[in-house]
């Protein structure tokens, strides 16, 4: 290379670190930038665009979340959500309770965000949501409405009515319980209990309803609370139908379709339609299992903000190029 030539080199690439630095660092416009240089904005344009193909200019990104933002926004983008939050690789790499826990530390902090007076906020019952309670620290005074009855079994602090409980405490606004369980024996009995007076007005709050936080649970078992809620032969029949996913027992199938089945008679907890009248509706489902049912719920459309971890974006990514919404 002639001297010229390497000289030719070094000039231009000195005043394109300018051009870059007087843009991405000081901040100056690009016209500003081309009157100083004598040059047009479109070469300025051009040449801010060829530092960052050639390297000379990268652009990072130093979230103080560990958010992976390129995951959260394809993730994002392949199933036209509102919003998607997906926990970095690093912190990804967790057992199970620990990843529960930093899901919901995340939720907290999206809910604490975004929550206002005028709010009237779900929770369905699940471990994860239990996380998210036991991590906000503050909220503004608002309801706070159980969506679905008690599963037999929990511990005390687990349950649906102290998690409802400990979150109005926090905001300081009016709690609505639902002092019953989530699966009865019968259609009679559920509509009974439905009528009793302070069932009926958490019942009634429903169509007040602003914001939840529902957890998605996948028709297996360990994977679902209705599902363990059942005998196996109604697992099965149902199972056949072709359920696949559940969010506040009420279940889907594979293309997100709401599903009628007779468990819809005889469980305590919110309807498909009123689920879908909610204009923000934050879903939590994370680990590897629950990955199909997660993309179920997602195609469904009731959701409009997803939380979740790095490996089951990547399955997400992969489902929803097989099967791209329409």
């Amino acid at each position: 290379m002639s001297t010229r030539q390497t000289r030719s080199k070094l000039t231009d690439t000195v005043t394109a670190a300018s051009i870059a630095h007087r843009f991405f660092v000081q901040g100056r416009a690009k016209l500003e930038i081309a009157q100083e240089f004598g040059i047009s904005r479109f070469k300025v344009a051009r040449i801010l665009a060829a530092a960052q193909e050639t390297g000379l200019v990268r652009v990072e990104f130093d979230l103080p979340v560990p958010i992976d933002l390129e995951l959260s926004e394809a993730v994002r983008t392949g199933y036209r959500l509102r919003r998607v939050l997906v926990l970095n690789r690093a912190q990804s790499k967790a057992e199970r309770p620990e990843l529960r826990r930093r899901i919901g530390s995340l939720a907290a902090d999206l809910l604490a965000e975004t929550a206002t007076a005028d709010d009237v906020i779900g929770l369905s019952w699940a471990r994860s949501v239990n996380a998210m309670a036991d991590a906000v620290r503050t909220l503004p005074k608002c309801p706070v409405v159980q969506l679905c009855g008690v599963q037999a079994g929990m511990d005390m602090r687990d349950r649906s009515v102290e998690t409802v409980g400990r979150l109005a405490d926090i905001s300081g606004g009016p709690a609505y319980p639902i002092y019953g369980p989530l699966v009865l024996p019968d259609r009679r009995t559920t509509e009974i209990l439905r009528n009793q007076p302070g069932i009926a007005e958490t019942f009634d709050q429903f169509r007040h309803l602003t914001k939840a936080v529902v957890s998605i649970g996948a028709w297996r078992p360990d994977e679902s609370t209705v599902y363990d809620a059942l005998g196996q032969p109604e697992r099965d029949a149902i199972q056949e139908r072709g359920a696949t996913a559940e969010i506040a027992a009420r279940l889907f199938d594979a293309d997100g379709n709401a599903m009628s089945t007779g468990l819809a008679h005889h469980v305590l907890a919110i309807e498909h339609d009123q689920l879908r009248q909610i204009p923000e509706v934050i879903a939590l489902g994370y680990t590897v299992p629950k990955a199909r049912a997660i993309d179920a719920v997602l195609r469904s459309g009731v959701v409009t903000t997803l939380i979740t971890d790095a490996q089951v974006a990547d399955l997400l990514l992969q489902l929803v190029a097989d099967r791209p919404l329409t």
